[in-house]
């Protein structure tokens, strides 16, 4: 299994402006620090909650149709297609029609239509490509309160905090706030 980023989201769920507002700071030297701040908590506070913040398309590749697909990265926006390598050997699109996406639940998922089987793949890795897109929306004001906050704080901490010790003084490695708002967005996979 192969997962891809195909695009970047276009912003970032919070803004230098906010960033700088929680940090407190209002001059301009250090807007070049507080805006490498901003990518770097958004992409931890992904990789906690196995999320996807702000919409982003993916490409997902598997060795064969599953039974079911769990799909990563929620939240689910929408699937743009499933290809798949056939006994063949020719890649082919398979028709929306031969299956369902439900968007609804977390993770989203896609089954196969009523009455729909999945195609026969050949036997090669990476036989069944499905793009996607994921994220809360377009704009930062799209994703939950809880998970901007969370970012924020991470933010404050790293900006307040630059080095991973500090002799003679009781560091903790991230506010015990972040944890508490991420906890409910945090997706867990059996």
């Amino acid at each position: 299994m192969a997962l891809t980023l195909a695009s970047p989201p276009s912003v970032e769920p919070v803004s230098l402006a906010e960033a700088k507002a929680h940090c407190r700071v209002e001059h301009d030297e250090d807007d070049t620090l507080i805006s490498a701040l901003i990518p770097a908590a958004r992409e931890h506070v992904e990789a906690v909650t196995k999320r996807v913040l702000i919409t982003q398309e993916w490409t997902w590749k598997l060795d064969a149709f599953p039974c079911q697909f769990n799909m990563p990265k929620p939240p689910l926006q929408s699937v743009e297609s499933i290809t798949y390598v056939d006994s063949a050997g020719n890649t082919q699109t398979l028709d929306a029609a031969e299956y369902r996406v439900d968007n609804d639940c977390e993770p989203g998922r896609i089954t196969e239509a009523y009455d729909a089987s999945w195609p026969t793949t050949r036997l090669v890795t990476n036989a069944v490509t499905v793009a996607f897109t994921a994220g809360y929306g377009q704009a930062g004001t799209d994703v939950p309160q809880p998970i901007r906050q969370a970012i924020l704080l991470l933010i404050g901490h790293w900006y307040e905090n630059r080095e991973s010790v500090a002799v003679g003084v009781s560091v903790a490695e991230l506010p015990q706030a972040v944890e508490a708002l991420l906890s409910p967005y945090r997706m867990v996979y059996f």
